[in-house]
């Protein structure tokens, strides 16, 4: 059966904006009125869809433990847990005869297993690119020589000089490491033929796929296809199912290998005193009690994406992309990085700054004067942004010191605003009005900076969250004592 909104309607994009969960939550703004949230921070973290809430809390009565129980509920749990995992493999068009997928909390803690799991000597190299989130640079350096493929000058990777260094590094090359679209430009780099080229110089690649997998197909090849992705890790926070998990997909003779990075309860088969035979993977690399709730999110999420269509969900963007691109750049005094004309291979990510004013501002007043959530800041990839923005090494060097002195006043970044399939129009013309007005300076707050962390807020303005949220309340828990009241 097809997931449905609550009309009971087939989900499209015509209707899958209804199915999101707080779409029309209404947020206070400095005026002292409130308006619906505008959610423009899809790349940081989505909400969540009505279908796959109904999903979890349908599927609550029958949770239990999973693959050692026998009681009925425990067989079941068993049953969706496993299948979960075999919808995660499917999407991303891994075959499942050689391959295996691997839950985890995100994509943070796919990479590091990775990097934990590979056999690395003193002499291997990992190649990455000045393009990758911090988590898909950091896991690397802590085992192997790790080598930073760079940009152009539109952000793009340099496709030259990673050959260049396949080249230069033959018979060293452990992995090459990349991520299948930027969460700072929205790039997308050709990551069938870098895996090609990955696999003609002896080596394997792996895909940060966490900025991917919501917005474009994806297609992992058969094993013997030169075009064949061996790992790729995705975040089911970033697909409209914030319950915890991600995804680690890769060979399963590769887990077989070796030793899990993480042992305990799950991962073996027997143990004794003196030895321990561990468990099959996906088993192995599972240890503890699974997040069984957040693997049934994530499958049902997947569900609806290949139900709505991955192809119409990236036309979809693309379009609202176009849209807002040509909106902002009519306004003056804003500049905008990345690709701004071919959108081709570019999800739906804007990065800009407006003339004359700090990135932690202008995104303080979108939030505080227009209800409008975007992020600012280097969005944990500093040495990317910085390129962008032509930070000089001496003024690193400078900005470096203050920030380890507790000063982050001057700490360089952008404003982004990072779109989801349920976005439409209306959330950009929301965004462009009120970046209008504060190109012309005629927002309303006197703002102020934190100089420890770098942000704004309006002077004398306090949001009250107390008045939304319970769980401020008090010590008590918020849903018992307004159960007790209602009662």
């Amino acid at each position: 059966m097809l997931p449905q909104n609550d009309g009971g309607q087939t989900l499209s994009l015509a209707n899958l904006r209804n199915d999101v969960i707080g779409i029309d939550t209404l947020v206070p703004l400095l005026d002292g009125n409130e308006r619906p949230y505008v959610f423009l921070d899809n790349a940081a973290s989505t909400p969540t869809l009505k279908c796959v809430l109904r999903c979890v809390e349908e599927f609550l009565p029958w949770y239990s433990g999973v693959h050692r129980g026998t009681g009925f509920k425990s067989l079941l749990a068993t049953k969706v847990f496993d299948r979960a995992h075999s919808v995660v493999g499917r999407f991303v068009g891994a075959d499942l005869t050689h391959n295996t997928v691997i839950f985890t909390k995100n994509t943070t803690e796919c990479v590091n297993k990775l990097s934990n799991r590979l056999d690395f000597n003193g002499e291997d190299v990992v190649v990455t690119t000045a393009m990758e989130h911090h988590s898909n640079d950091l896991p690397w350096r802590k085992h192997a020589n790790v080598v930073h493929v760079g940009i152009t000058e539109d952000g793009h990777l340099d496709l030259a000089a990673l050959k260049r260094v396949l080249e230069q590094y033959a018979g060293r090359v452990k992995l090459v490491a990349i991520n299948g679209a930027s969460n700072i430009t929205g790039i997308c780099s050709p990551i069938a033929d870098i895996a090609e080229w990955t696999h003609a110089a002896g080596s394997r690649i792996f895909v940060d796929a966490a900025q991917l997998a919501p917005h474009r197909p994806i297609n992992m090849f058969e094993n013997d296809d030169p075009r064949h992705i061996d790992f790729l890790a995705l975040s089911a926070h970033k697909m409209y199912a914030p319950f915890g998990t991600g995804a680690l997909i890769g060979p399963v003779d590769f887990f077989e290998l070796g030793d899990p990075d993480t042992v305990g309860g799950g991962v073996v088969e027997v143990v004794t005193f003196d030895d321990v035979a561990w468990n099959h993977p996906p088993h192995k690399e599972e240890a503890g009690s699974p997040n069984v709730v957040g693997g049934v999110a994530l499958a049902e999420a997947i569900t609806v994406l290949q139900s709505v269509g991955m192809d119409e969900i990236a036309s979809h963007e693309q379009d609202l992309l176009r849209y807002a691109l040509t909106k902002i750049k009519a306004l003056k005094g804003i500049t905008l990085y990345g690709p701004t004309d071919n959108l081709t291979d570019k999800v739906g990510v804007i990065v800009f700054n407006i003339d004359g004013m700090h990135h932690a501002l202008v995104a303080a007043i979108l939030g505080t004067e227009g209800g409008i959530g975007v992020r600012n800041g280097c969005f944990c990839a500093h040495p990317y942004v910085k390129e962008l923005l032509k930070v000089t090494p001496q003024e690193d060097r400078e900005l470096i010191q203050e920030v380890l002195a507790g000063n982050k006043t001057r700490m360089p970044g952008m404003v982004r605003a990072s779109i989801g399939c349920y976005n439409n129009e209306s959330d950009i013309d929301a965004l462009v009005d009120m970046l209008a007005r504060i190109v012309h300076r005629e927002y309303k707050g006197t703002y102020v900076q934190d100089v420890a962390s770098g942000a704004f807020h309006a002077q004398g303005y306090d949001f009250g969250f107390k008045k939304y949220f319970p769980f401020f309340d008090s010590v008590e828990p918020a849903y018992h004592r307004n159960y007790s009241e209602a009662s």
